[in-house]
């Protein structure tokens, strides 16, 4: 269980969090509601998540399979569940089973995993499904995501061959380095337009997914429709660092 005075820091946070990310969009005339806030609440307890929907909020993102599915259950089913992140092809089954009111997947990185979330959708029968194509804009061997290059190709992929998807946009993690942020969002964008153009649709009509805890805003003021934040709401996280 969360304790209580964790719970009032985070539902205070999501307030802040909320304010911010709609000032962002309106400082670039933006409308606000144009810009989703995921909280992103893995290896945070239910008690908590439970708080955060309390106050109010209804979108949630989480990255590990079985964590997720362990999770969801528990919690109320109006939630907009968002699974971010790299999903490995043989968990998307299990996934979309266990989580049956999950609304979008952040994190296609190829054909592979794009087809067995398709199949999945199609055997059990539930409403196609909302996917973000994960692009590596940092050129980083450490993240998931296909290169620039290869956006266009996966993206008709999705849109011409996965009838039980609906491809709805692009998604990039970005680097630690946050100094190097707009370069990579400015790539994201720039791969939006270049599928948009591909399959003949406005960019009106696409999401972008890229900001964190660390770079929200400025996220949004360069176009994001999707911002993850986490520990800015939550908390540090509830595991060690990884060595670097």
């Amino acid at each position: 269980m969360a304790a209580p005075a964790a719970e009032a820091t985070a539902a205070t946070a999501l307030r802040s969090v909320i304010l911010r990310a709609r000032n962002a969009a309106e400082r670039v005339g933006r409308d606000p509601e144009r810009v989703r806030v995921v909280a992103v609440s893995k290896t945070k307890p239910v008690s908590l998540i439970r708080q955060i929907y309390d106050a109010g909020h209804r979108c949630f993102g989480e990255n590990y399979v079985q964590e997720f599915i362990d999770k969801a259950p528990q919690l109320p089913e109006d939630i907009e569940w968002h699974f971010v992140g790299h999903l490995q092809s043989n968990k998307a089954k299990t996934l979309l089973a266990g989580v049956p009111n999950l609304a979008m997947v952040h994190g296609v990185d190829g054909e592979k995993v794009a087809n067995h979330l398709d199949r999945a959708v199609s055997s059990l029968g539930r409403h196609p499904l909302k996917v973000l194509v994960q692009v590596n804009t940092s050129g980083e061997a450490s993240k998931s995501g296909v290169e620039p290059s290869s956006v266009v190709k996966l993206a008709r992929h999705v849109n011409m061959h996965c009838p039980n998807l609906v491809f709805s946009g692009l998604m990039t993690i970005g680097m630690p380095d946050y100094t190097s942020t707009p370069e990579n969002f400015r790539t994201l964008t720039n791969c939006r337009a270049e599928v948009c153009k591909e399959l003949g649709v406005s960019e009106d009509q696409f999401e972008l997914s890229m900001g964190m805890s660390g770079d929200f805003e400025q996220a949004i003021e360069m176009g994001s429709t999707n911002v993850r934040v986490g520990s800015t709401i939550f908390g540090p996280r509830d595991y060690p660092k990884k060595s670097t």
